[in-house]
Parts: C-alpha cells; sequence; structure tokens
C-alpha cells in the first residue's frame, strides 16, 4: 500500500491510526478466528448474545429441504487516536440463497419517511 499512498502531509495522530490498520489481520476462515484468543472471544459473546435474545429455534428441518447457511463478519473498531476499541464479530445469514416463492413468500421492512415523524412530533407537541 506503500507504493500507493504517500502519509506525509497527514497529521501525527492520524499516521498512528493508519499505522494501527495495517498491524491487525482480519481472519479469512473461522479456524484462523479460533485461533486468536481476542476474536474467539467475540464469537462466544455473538453466540451467547443470540441466545439470550431467542433470535432462533431449533426445529427439524422439512424433508427436502435445506436450511439457510450462516457465515461470521470480523471487523475492528478503532477509537479516534487510532488504538483499538473492539472486535467485532457478527453471525449473518446467507439469505442470497433463498428463492422467492420457494423459500419465502413476502418480506416486510416498515420504514418511515422524515415527513411523517415531523408531523407525529408536532402533534405530539402542539395537544400535550
Amino acid at each position: 500500500m506503500s507504493n500507493y499512498v504517500s502519509n506525509h502531509r497527514l497529521s501525527k495522530s492520524n499516521k498512528s491510526f493508519v499505522n494501527q490498520l495495517s498491524t491487525v489481520a482480519i481472519p479469512n476462515s473461522v479456524q484462523e478466528a479460533l485461533a486468536d484468543p481476542r476474536w474467539k472471544a467475540t464469537m462466544n459473546e455473538e453466540m451467547k448474545s443470540l441466545q439470550k435474545n431467542e433470535t432462533w429455534e431449533l426445529v427439524e428441518c422439512p424433508p427436502g429441504k435445506k436450511p439457510v447457511g450462516c457465515h461470521w463478519i470480523y471487523t475492528v473498531k478503532y477509537k479516534a487516536d487510532g488504538s483499538i476499541e473492539q472486535f467485532k464479530t457478527r453471525l449473518v445469514a446467507k439469505g442470497y440463497t433463498q428463492t422467492y416463492g420457494i423459500d419465502y413468500i413476502e418480506t416486510f421492512a416498515p420504514v418511515a419517511k422524515i415527513n411523517t415523524v415531523r408531523v407525529l412530533l408536532s402533534l405530539v407537541a402542539n395537544l400535550d
């Protein structure tokens, strides 16, 4: 990367931040993540959180159907000074493997327009 980008114009804290980015390796596989205790701990925290929130329940898969798979996403969160704030992992479903009409029938994603929110807030303020 140093062949393409010069950091001589960056402030001292920004240089520190950029240098810190290159020192932490983000795992490419679960095996790599499990070899590092920091990533393993965050994966355990994520699993505990999913179980605590009752995100799913174990059921038998209907005959002829395959369950939707999942994979881990690994990220590192940094503070403004470039030091590591936390290692973060998420277990996400491979929703792109589903087929409309076979695996699911409809999707529902409620979205509020900002004008609607403004009207509601105005009504609350004026009718209070």
